[in-house]
């Protein structure tokens, strides 16, 4: 069987990323097929990959501001020629599953999300935008949206990474999925009984995650609070945090699963399709204060593994650390609770969704099926 991997971009590793990674553990012999590669920026072994980029890696600054060539990315997919392959594999945030396959090749979407800019997230991303930019964009975005639910059509079965993330792919593409929760690394993140009275944020620092909450909201309280992150949002942040507030920047993994071992709570503030570095907090042990919306309703157990707060604003997360303080939590329980999204429970609903599916296709059952 012949196999390839389509991902929208390869610039920097993160939790898609590692999807890929995997996939690619399956099918070692597949190419992987991209917008653009940064070979800088990526885990070693993926220098030993055969990666095959579009022409918007020969596009000045396409490494680093590959979003700016959004309009092109359509065309880009729809370019490679994946007519020999028997089983194509997106790996799928923005258009990677727009790519164009024939009658006898099975197209399986892993969807991390929806096009968030196209559809749930549109007034976030044009909303800061003035007079002709912010025109410029709407009319561009309406192209770009009426693509993406077209070439919803092209994939034979979705896979999604949440129920949260199935409900938006039934709403925008009209479309079933079967959910498969991505890999959380369980076994990297041991239980730990310390607990050094700190609370914690680990996050790129960017607008949507709402950090700068967090950081007013523990200034109020003069509560403890470890900042780990770096994003175009860290001055905003960093004039939100008062004294007992401490912004640590980028750090490794080992320091990070230093800071969650030792902490007493995890924060988790913004609106997420899933949400991965929760469960890492809550395979320590350590429960989770997060917004009550997205992913982090899958991933959290109020009142077993964390608290919710309803709302973006100060005042909710100051009274969700309020509430919390008044709960036992057990950190055996939260562990347990963690191993659910395991990178083993992934790699095998994975891989038995991949062989069943391509089975069925190849004795002409509907693929969309899903048991």
């Amino acid at each position: 069987m012949k196999v390839a991997i389509v991902h929208d971009w390869l610039t920097i590793y993160g939790g898609s990323e590692s999807i890929v990674r995997i996939m690619h553990d399956f099918y070692p012999d597949a190419p992987i097929y991209t917008t653009v590669y940064d070979k800088n920026n990526m885990p070693e072994d993926f220098k030993k990959m055969d990666i095959r980029t579009s022409f918007i890696q020969k596009l000045p600054f396409a490494k680093k501001k590959y979003t700016s060539y959004l309009m092109f990315m359509p065309y880009a997919f729809e370019q490679f020629d994946l007519s020999d392959y028997d089983l194509v594999i997106s790996s799928n945030t923005s258009c990677s599953k727009g790519v164009i396959t024939g009658a006898n090749t099975l197209h399986i979407c892993y969807c991390n999300t929806p096009m968030r800019y196209g559809w749930d997230f549109y007034h976030e991303y044009v909303r800061p935008k003035n007079g002709f930019a912010r025109f410029l964009i709407a009319w561009m975005m309406k192209g770009i949206r009426q693509w993406d639910r077209l070439s919803a059509d092209r994939v034979d079965a979705f896979i999604a990474n949440s129920n949260n993330v199935a409900k938006r792919i039934k709403k925008h593409y009209r479309r079933e999925s079967k959910v498969i929760y991505p890999p959380v690394r369980t076994s990297m993140f041991k239980k730990s009984d310390t607990d050094e009275g700190y609370y914690l944020v680990v996050s790129r620092l960017v607008p949507y995650k709402r950090i700068d909450l967090v950081a007013e909201a523990f200034t109020k309280l003069g509560l403890p609070l470890k900042i780990i992150g770096d994003g175009s949002e860290y001055k905003n942040v960093a004039s939100k945090a008062g004294p007992t507030v401490e912004m640590l920047g980028r750090v490794d993994d080992e320091t990070v699963l230093k800071y969650m071992q030792g902490c007493h709570a995890f924060l988790f503030p913004g609106e997420e399709d899933f949400g991965i570095t929760p469960i890492e907090a809550e395979a320590c042990g350590k429960p989770v204060i997060a917004l009550g919306k997205g992913g982090a309703l899958e991933t959290v157990e109020e009142n077993k593994t964390g608290v919710f707060f309803a709302e973006q604003t100060v005042e909710s997360v100051a009274d969700a650390v309020e509430r919390f303080k008044k709960i036992e939590f057990d950190g055996d329980y939260i562990r347990k609770h963690a191993e659910k999204f395991s990178e083993e429970r992934f790699r095998k609903e994975l891989r038995e969704f991949f062989e069943s599916e391509y089975e069925k296709f190849k004795n002409g059952q509907n693929v969309e099926d899903f048991e």
